[in-house]
């Protein structure tokens, strides 16, 4: 196991929702460079999924200091073209936490999208239509590739990367119809099988900042428009592991 004993500050932002003209963000990723070692980013990094918004994402994150990375959203599969936006952005040095998991200063990094489903008693289950099936193995297998790759990490510390949420508690503030479709308990059941230090989602733009996993690893919504309400200043969340 790493047992790197030295403070690691995190920044977290999500649903930048960047367009295609770059320098929207250049000063928001030089301002969290200074004040943390690492940023997450949360998905929705574009608007369309398209590969301009993601060349115009990789521009500005040229004004990013320090390592970075993240997960792609709902938005960034809108066109059908999320494998040329993964590529621009790996080619900025972002590293995809859905390919692989990722060390940094002896803290483990695993991610995926994430996806809906509902929560708790009132999750969707694989029964009727295939189409309900499909949606249900939908969030299933996303579960199950956060797991595998939480599998991978043998660190003492360790951040989860999400877009869709993975409990209510950040939830709060949302219309309760639209609930299901935020995301999926499933997701907080595989990361309480785990020794988890922190997780950051986005996709709730009227949630709330934070909350906890019945096991109470805390849960923080990094969501870029909920940060400019709550920390206009500064709007992304930072914490220290």
């Amino acid at each position: 196991m790493s047992t790197g004993s030295s403070r690691l500050r995190i920044a977290a932002i999500g649903d930048l929702h960047v367009h295609e003209q770059a320098g929207a963000f250049k000063s928001v990723f030089s301002e969290a460079s200074k004040h943390a070692d690492i940023l997450a980013l949360c998905g929705d990094l574009t608007q369309l999924g398209v590969p301009a918004e993601a060349e115009a994402l990789a521009s500005d994150l040229g004004a990013c200091s320090i390592p970075v990375v993240g997960v792609l959203g709902n938005h960034d599969y809108q066109s059908g073209r999320a494998t040329e936006v993964r590529k621009i952005l790996q080619a900025a040095k972002m590293v995809l936490l859905e390919e692989e998991s990722f060390e940094y200063q002896g803290v483990g990094f695993a991610g995926v999208k994430g996806f809906c489903g509902g929560f708790n008693r009132n999750m969707l289950t694989s029964f009727g239509e295939d189409a309900i099936k499909q949606f249900v193995s939908e969030s299933v297998n996303e579960a199950l590739r956060l797991e595998n790759s939480l599998r991978t990490l043998n660190t003492d510390r360790t951040i989860v990367v999400l877009h869709y949420a993975p409990i209510t508690g950040t939830l709060q503030g949302e219309p309760l119809e639209i609930f299901p479709f935020l995301g999926s308990s499933r997701l907080a059941e595989t990361i309480d099988l785990f020794d988890v230090t922190a997780v950051f989602h986005g996709h709730a733009h009227r949630g709330i900042c934070e909350g906890r996993t019945n096991k109470g690893v805390p849960v923080y919504n990094c969501c870029y428009e909920l940060m400019q309400r709550v920390t206009p200043s500064r709007p992304f969340t930072v914490i220290e592991v």
